[in-house]
């Protein structure tokens, strides 16, 4: 066998995670999926984004860990991963902006997506394209889902400044889901799940809707700190 031949045969096992390293995360059928998320919807359109292509894409990208909460995975996360917009509407007015992202779970990548209202940046609705879990039957049921509806990324940092200040946090709407899962193995991929949305709401600030909840991030931060040097803050949000 030649030395070309050998090399190639070394590489092949290695090809799916190579070439999965910059792949974005898209509705497999856009026009039938945005109907059933929009019923009303008569158009929609497609924005692709990739951070180098962006004005300080690259601040956005590397506060992306930050507001996370996590590291970000070398795969699905990195700087040239490109992300799809969809802006639903009825006739002239837009009535829902959707996006998708993929996040590692514990049966394989997990694609989420969260429909939002344009005005609020408030979730509607969300759905997993692809679930491969313990859980998946869970996780995708309606009475789950359903908690989401109306919280937006506030909520999340909100729920960061509550856990940090220790304040009480009758606020804390994300405190107050209860989660689906009782067996111990599905437990990751609803971690998984609830990072999927963290991330989609994160990436639709910087995307579209102007940094709008940056305010609550620095709050959490400020309140981190505070704790971190043993004077915990308690101011509500």
């Amino acid at each position: 066998m030649s030395r070309s031949v050998l090399l190639m045969a070394f590489m092949l096992p290695a090809l799916p995670r190579i070439l999965s390293g910059a792949i974005g995360c898209t509705l497999s059928n856009p026009a039938e999926d945005l109907k059933f998320l929009y019923p009303e919807m008569t158009t929609y359109k497609e924005e692709l984004l990739e951070f180098p292509k962006l004005k300080d894409g690259a601040v956005l990208y590397k506060g992306l860990k930050a507001r996370l909460g996590s590291d970000l995975d070398p795969i699905y996360e990195t700087y040239e991963t490109s992300y799809t917009v969809y802006s639903v509407f009825k006739g002239g007015a837009k009535i829902g902006i959707v996006h998708g992202v993929n996040v590692p779970g514990k049966g394989g990548v997990i694609q989420v997506f969260v429909a939002t209202d344009p005005q609020t940046a408030a979730i509607v609705s969300f759905f997993f394209q692809r679930l491969e879990s313990p859980a998946a039957r869970q996780l995708r049921s309606k009475d789950f889902r359903a908690q989401f509806t109306g919280l937006s990324l506030a909520d999340f940092y909100k729920h960061d400044y509550y856990a940090a200040s220790h304040s009480g946090g009758k606020g804390d709407k994300l405190a107050a889901v209860k989660a689906p899962v009782s067996d111990p193995a599905g437990r990751p991929d609803y971690d998984a799940a609830l990072r999927g949305l963290r991330k989609n709401l994160i990436l639709l600030d910087d995307f579209v809707y102007g940094k709008r909840f940056e305010p609550y991030f620095e709050r959490a931060q400020q309140a981190l700190h505070n704790t971190s040097n043993n004077n915990p803050g308690k101011e509500p949000l």
